[in-house]
């Protein structure tokens, strides 16, 4: 940490979080009150470590008795599976492989996660997950993937995959022991659901990372690039519809506001950032039920506006030139930019927005519209969640050191702000899903290389920003070297959902004394 006493770091908390519900984009002048001190030579700071919750250490699962035949992996009863701070408990659910209720095996590669309250006085909680998987991967010997026992399928494949799940995402409803009360497949049939996100009226916008068709893949019989609607109250596998004028693109998660209006991310490593305003929305109203976005809408790219200068140095905004476009290039260093985004961490950016028209192209060029008429360019836009109104997306890998981004975006004032970037592997290695926790404080799940993942010091963690910038380490996968992802926070702050993604679990994580987890009641004078 910097020269700050922890009082004097405490107070420069609360007096940020009075009039921002502690949420990073807001008390970023604690971030610089911090700079100074942390690093003179600089207006802005490097990347910092603060204490968090606290040191973590190896902890047994609440439910291992019941972890005795884990397809793929075997006995993992009395195995640590997270590293947790003081104070916290688990129970690892819903493994791959397991019968699900309906039949269905749990698919493999857990990946973006939304968590929905449950029915009045059912003490449970609703998660519905994203599954990455292709037509035919094999996951532990069962490569029927999200395969939907009611028929409903987008693709039913063909070929070598014919009859195959593929991606999708399955339901899992939760009681508050982290205990499975049932769980399903609520969508199958596409392919490498990554993220996606949730809504205001109850449903998941999952997302899928590829944009197959019939003329570049023989496994498939329609275009894939598409998003999908999940209500999250759906009992069985719904009826897939793509939601087209969305895009159709290499998608990894969405961001929605109370209008309605969804904001996109695309995992590219030159891709755009896009809103899309359904005709709901147009028309003066608001989404407010599952299958409006049906209707169709407007689509629209980012663009920064490139006569801005740096209140930190003077510098000016990078650009490039994308598709014969002089664009602002917001990769970093490390990624090929022409310049540094650290002269403006912390300074909101204007921004204005371009229409597309084709919004569903036979090939992967939908970006390539966005830049030739202006779009910013980004590295790899993945994770992103709306919070108090702020749209908040990870770029993953991006920075000077090539270790990560995270933007946030106020449509009220129509600006993006670099919040966080990383200069240190050891601090964030590679972002990927986000989310922000009741208390506003942001936690993103690594998908990192910082080493060789052989490597026994080769880790993956949950790590936390808090509201000067600081980051933390919350959670450790202590079995094995696979990503984090889906990390999502029950309605009261009480619970934790995460996914790992190489064996296939789902962790339920909260307080030992059933507090909130929330970062305030850590600090100290």
């Amino acid at each position: 940490m910097s020269k700050l006493s922890r009082r004097q770091f405490a107070a420069l908390m609360a007096a940020a979080a009075a009039g921002t519900a502690m949420a990073p984009m807001g008390i970023l002048n604690a971030r610089k009150v911090l700079a100074n001190d942390y690093e003179e030579e600089n207006c802005f700071p490097a990347s910092f470590r603060v204490d968090g919750f606290g040191p973590l250490a190896p902890v047994v699962p609440m439910n291992t008795s019941q972890l005795g035949n884990v397809a793929g992996v075997g006995d993992l009863r009395n195995v640590p599976l997270l590293e947790l701070p003081t104070g916290f408990q688990y129970t690892a659910i819903s493994i791959r492989g397991e019968v699900m209720s309906d039949g269905v095996l749990v698919p493999g590669d857990h990946d973006g996660m939304a968590v929905f309250p449950g029915p009045k006085g059912s003490r449970t909680n609703i998660l519905v997950r994203n599954h990455e998987l292709s037509p035919d991967e094999d996951e532990a010997g069962n490569k029927a993937g999200s395969l939907a026992p009611n028929g409903r399928q987008y693709d039913p494949f063909q070929g070598d995959a014919a009859g195959f799940g593929g991606g999708g995402t399955s339901t899992i409803v939760v009681d508050y022991n982290g205990n499975v009360v049932r769980h399903y497949i609520s969508l199958g049939g596409a392919i490498r659901n990554c993220a996606g996100g949730p809504t205001p009226w109850g449903s998941w916008i999952t997302c899928e990372e590829n944009i197959s068709t019939p003329s570049n893949n023989d496994q498939v019989t329609k275009k894939h690039g598409y998003n999908f609607e999940v209500p999250a109250y759906a009992t069985e596998a719904v009826e897939p519809v793509p939601l087209v004028a969305m895009g159709r693109m290499n998608h990894e998660a969405v961001s929605v506001d109370r209008s309605g209006i969804v904001y996109e991310t695309e995992d590219r490593g030159d891709s755009c950032y896009y809103k899309f305003v359904p005709n709901v929305v147009k028309r003066g109203g608001r989404v407010t039920r599952p299958g409006q976005l049906q209707e169709g809408g407007d689509l629209y790219a980012m663009v920064i506006n490139k006569n801005q200068t740096s209140n930190c140095n003077g510098a000016t905004l990078p650009t490039g030139i994308f598709q014969g476009t002089e664009v602002v290039d917001t990769r970093g260093l490390g990624r090929g930019a022409a310049a540094s985004m650290l002269p403006f961490l912390g300074q909101p950016l204007q921004v204005s927005w371009v229409k597309l028209e084709d919004v569903s192209p036979a090939e992967d060029t939908l970006r390539f519209e966005a830049q030739s008429k202006g779009a910013t360019v980004f590295w790899r836009g993945e994770g992103a969640w709306e919070f108090n109104g702020l749209h908040y997306w990870v770029n993953s890998g991006a920075g000077d050191a090539a270790e990560g981004q995270v933007m946030c975006y106020d449509p009220k004032t129509e600006t993006v702000t670099l919040i966080v970037e990383s200069t240190d592997q050891n601090l964030l290695d590679g972002p990927d899903n986000i989310t922000v926790a009741p208390d506003g404080v942001i936690y993103l799940c690594e998908d990192g290389s910082g080493g060789n993942p052989g490597d026994p010091n080769f880790s993956q963690y949950i790590v936390g920003i808090n509201g000067a910038g600081g980051l933390f380490q919350f959670a450790k996968n202590n079995l094995d070297t696979s990503e984090f992802a889906g990390a999502c926070f029950s309605d009261d702050g009480k619970f934790l959902y995460v996914n790992s993604q190489g064996v296939g679990i789902t962790y339920v994580i909260w307080r030992t004394d059933g507090r909130a987890i929330s970062l305030g009641d850590n600090n100290e004078d």
